[in-house]
C-alpha cells in the first residue's frame, strides 16, 4: 500500500518494544521512521542541525524518565515547531485529560495505547499533509522574501504607496519623480513580484 504522502515520522518513546513495533508498522505502510528513546535524545537531534525539508510527523510519548514528552512537546512550541512538524502523543489511558489538554495547546491529536493500527497510520498521514501545506506556505514566504529583495529601493517606495491605495499621480508628488517613472516602476515591481494588480500584491505581503 502506497503512503498518501512521502514523509518522516519521529517516534521518541523509552519502551524498545514501542519504538520497535512503530518502526514496523510504519515499515508496512513504505513510510519512513527515526526513532529516539528519550526526549533529550531528540533534542540532540534537534541541535544536531535543522529539520528536513520534508512532511514531518512526531509520535512522542507523554510519560518518560528525564524530560517528559510533555516538556519536550513546550519546547517544540517555544520553538514554532509545530506546524512543520505536528506531534501525535501516544497515551496511557490515565495520561488521556493531559494529552486532550496538549491538543488544545496545538498537538495535532493523541492515541490511547493500545492503539488500532489502522487509526494511527490515517493520523499519521493526515499530520504529514499539514506539514506540506506549512513547508509550501514556508517556501512561498521565503519565494516572496527573495523577490522583494531584488527590488531596488526607489522600487520598494512605489511598492508601500501602491499597496497603500494612491493613485501614480499622488506618488509621484509623494516620491517628487514623474508619472511616466512611477508607472516604469510600478510595472517593474509587478513583474519582479509576479503579480498583475495592486489587490493580488497586497494580498501576498500579507502573508509574510
Amino acid at each position: 500500500m502506497q503512503p498518501l504522502i512521502d514523509g518522516l515520522i519521529f517516534i521518541v518513546d523509552d519502551d524498545a518494544s514501542v519504538r520497535e513495533a512503530l518502526a514496523w508498522l510504519l515499515r508496512s505502510r513504505r513510510l519512513a521512521s527515526e526513532d529516539y528513546g528519550s526526549a533529550e535524545a531528540f533534542e540532540q537531534r534537534l541541535a544536531e542541525g535543522p529539520l528536513p525539508e520534508q512532511p514531518l510527523c512526531l509520535l512522542l510519548d507523554v510519560r518518560m524518565p528525564g524530560t517528559s514528552g510533555l516538556v519536550l512537546f513546550d519546547r517544540l512550541v517555544e520553538r514554532g515547531l509545530l506546524a512543520a512538524l505536528p506531534v501525535i502523543f501516544l497515551t496511557g489511558h490515565a495520561d488521556v485529560p493531559t494529552a486532550v489538554d496538549a491538543v488544545k495547546r496545538g498537538a495535532f491529536d493523541f492515541c490511547e495505547k493500545p492503539f488500532s493500527d489502522n487509526a494511527l497510520v490515517d493520523r499519521i498521514e493526515q499530520a504529514l499533509l499539514l506539514s506540506q501545506d506549512a513547508l509550501e506556505a514556508r517556501r512561498a514566504r521565503r519565494g516572496l522574501s527573495d523577490r522583494i529583495a531584488e527590488l531596488t529601493e526607489r522600487e520598494r517606495d512605489v511598492m508601500r504607496l501602491v499597496i497603500e491605495g494612491l493613485p501614480n499621480k499622488l506618488i509621484a508628488d509623494q516620491l517628487a519623480i514623474s508619472v511616466r517613472t512611477v508607472e516604469v516602476h510600478r510595472a517593474r515591481v509587478f513583474d519582479k513580484m509576479e503579480v498583475k494588480s495592486a489587490v493580488e500584491l497586497a494580498n501576498k505581503l500579507r502573508g509574510l
